[in-house]
Parts: C-alpha cells; sequence; structure tokens
C-alpha cells in the first residue's frame, strides 16, 4: 500500500475492497459501497466533528519549544474543554515523521506550557515522558477560543501540506469532540446516505470522540486507543433493535463506532443508549456482540486499528487482503482507499 497524501476525501479514482462472511474477496470503486448493502441493515456513522487539537508554544521554565497533541478527554460535555490528557513533543512539526521526533524537555507537575493565547498546567504524569494530564487556565469559553485560533488538525508526516479544519470536518460533523478525524466517514456525503435509503436500508450516527493514532514512541503506541467518551443517542439504540428484529445487519462506519457499540452492549447483545467511556481495546479473539460488518479505511499491520480488524476475519484472510492491497495499490490513511469486512464470527459468536 502506498500512503495517501492529499487532504481529498472522495476522490473519484477511491477504491474498496469487500470481504464478504466467507472470507472471499472483491474489488470495486469505493463510490459503489452502497451496492453491497440489503434491506434492513443499518448503517452507523460517527458525527463527530474534529478539534484542532495540536498546539505549538513553548515549555515556559525552559523556554524550549514544544508541540502539544491533545490525546484525550473526560466527557462530551462542551463545558468540560478545559482537562485533557496530551502527548507532548520537542521541537519540530508534522514534516518530521512521528517516530523520529524529539522528546519533550524534562516535564514535572505544576510545569506551564506557552501555547499561543492559552496556558496550561502540566497536572499528572502518566509514566512516559511524553504523556500528561493538562489543565488549560481560564473559562470553557476562553479554551474554545484558544483552540480555534491557535490550533491545528493534529497531522503527520505522510500528508506533504498542511491541513485546514475543513479537511478533517465531515459532511456530517455536529460536535467537536473528536481529536483525530473519524476519517472513515469520508465516504459519505447525502448522495451516499440518500443511496443507503434507497437501497431499503437505514442510516444513524453517534458521537465519538476518536482519539490520536500515534504517538510516536512504540511503547506508549501499545496503549493506544487511549479511553474515549461516546454518546449513542435514544434513536440509534432503538434503529439497531429494529434492524435486529428485522434480520438486517450492522454496519459501523469506522473503528471509533465499533468500540462505542460494543462498549455499550450488555451481555446480550442490547444497546445502551447514553454516554460512556471506551476504555476495551478490540483485537484478535474479541467478541463482537454487536456489529455485524466495517466499512473501514485501510489500515497498516501493527496499528490498533488494524487489531480491531483481527475481530471480524481470520488473520489468514486478512493477510490475504493486505496482499491484494499491496498488488493493486490501495492507498493507506485517512484520505485513502476503503475496505468492507463482515464479521466472518459472527454465526458462531451468537449461538
Amino acid at each position: 500500500m502506498i500512503a495517501a497524501d492529499q487532504p481529498v476525501q472522495r476522490p473519484a479514482f477511491a477504491k474498496l475492497l469487500v470481504v464478504d462472511a466467507r472470507g472471499r474477496i472483491s474489488h470495486t470503486q469505493r463510490s459503489a459501497f452502497t451496492q453491497f448493502l440489503r434491506p434492513n441493515d443499518l448503517v452507523i456513522a460517527n458525527d463527530a466533528a474534529t478539534l484542532p487539537a495540536s498546539l505549538h508554544g513553548v515549555h515556559v521554565k525552559t523556554s524550549a519549544p514544544v508541540e502539544v497533541r491533545l490525546a484525550g478527554r473526560p466527557s462530551l460535555k462542551p463545558e468540560d474543554v478545559t482537562r485533557f490528557s496530551a502527548v507532548v513533543f520537542g521541537a519540530g512539526d508534522f514534516h518530521t515523521r512521528t517516530e523520529d521526533r524529539s522528546l519533550p524537555p524534562v516535564l514535572t507537575v505544576g510545569d506551564k506550557l506557552a501555547l499561543g493565547p492559552l496556558t496550561a498546567t502540566i497536572e499528572k504524569l502518566s509514566g512516559h515522558a511524553r504523556l500528561v494530564s493538562l489543565l488549560f487556565d481560564g473559562t470553557p469559553d476562553e479554551v474554545w477560543n484558544g483552540l480555534a485560533h491557535h490550533g491545528r488538525p493534529i497531522q503527520y508526516a505522510h500528508m506533504t501540506t498542511p491541513l485546514a479544519l475543513w479537511d478533517v470536518w465531515t459532511r456530517i460533523a455536529g460536535l467537536p469532540v473528536a481529536l483525530e478525524a473519524p476519517s472513515a466517514s469520508f465516504i459519505l456525503d447525502w448522495r451516499v446516505i440518500t443511496d443507503i435509503r434507497k437501497r431499503g436500508a437505514q442510516f444513524v450516527t453517534i458521537t465519538h470522540a476518536a482519539g490520536i493514532s500515534s504517538t510516536g514512541d512504540e511503547e506508549l503506541d501499545r496503549y493506544l486507543p487511549f479511553a474515549e467518551p461516546y454518546r449513542i443517542p435514544e434513536t440509534t439504540v432503538f434503529a439497531i433493535h429494529r434492524a435486529k428484529m428485522r434480520g438486517g445487519r450492522i454496519i459501523a462506519v469506522g473503528t471509533s463506532v465499533v468500540r462505542a457499540l460494543e462498549h455499550a452492549a450488555t451481555v446480550d447483545g442490547d444497546v445502551r443508549a447514553g454516554e460512556g467511556l471506551a476504555t476495551q481495546r478490540i483485537r484478535r479473539g474479541s467478541s463482537l456482540r454487536v456489529v455485524d460488518a466495517i466499512l473501514s479505511g485501510t489500515h497498516e499491520p501493527g496499528t490498533s486499528h488494524f487489531e480491531l480488524l483481527q475481530a471480524f476475519i481470520d488473520d489468514e484472510t486478512l493477510m490475504r487482503t493486505i496482499a491484494e492491497m499491496d498488488e493493486r495499490g490501495y492507498r493507506t490513511h485517512e484520505f485513502g482507499d476503503s475496505v468492507l469486512i463482515e464479521n466472518s464470527h459472527a454465526c458462531s459468536q451468537r449461538k
């Protein structure tokens, strides 16, 4: 696979690899996604808008330059925006690979970080030189204004030009709570949503604060994804119940939707409405109680997103998909191509 390096959400040439419940692989244009839907299917997407969660500034004690990438928040409440977990880098920007970024200066509890119009205090060290808990000075409105005026979208070296905020907002973006874009939803626009309904399927949303995908440290990356807050509306729970009663499939658009739905699921597969904090890591052997298929971007082995796909299909099939994507020049990362994978374990899990 090759890295997608242009911020185009719906390029005409985007590809879609499809893996059905029997492990059979096919290829088509991504715009043909809705042709694989069946009557009574339910498509669920993450409607979170993306925060400008990268903040450049200085470590006040040493005057050393830093970049702060917000990595987690306690809840989705708009007023709950003064505390974040964060990953701190030393000098540099997205032009340097995350793995090659320098460490920040030695950080201690009580240190101040001056981040443009914002000031943040380190409240807690989290056992790693990069990971801290931050408390921003000021009111929630002042923090929102500071993020809007000084923050940038989190970005990685495969993207050669600076991202603008509109590049990382989906067509269904609502509450600004995601720290990186819920990029599987880039496939969606109003035409696609209309086509979903024309197929006899339904479309609903949840809100999930999608977190960062890389910390620049292999040891710390093992703990990804961090805990992420979500909200599932009553209307979405009702739609899930109705789709299951009618024999439809639950199709999650993106890994964040899978995390939220499976965290909110009871042992019997019912989904609880309301807010929660997804703390689980879905991987090989994880039991999926709710989701029957995932529409996702392409992910590289070794990432938590790739591990989540292992809950849907066996390793041999997943390796075949990687080989075919390599052979056909699929593009990876957030503006890349897509996969639609049906849960081949679903029947045995739900007996």
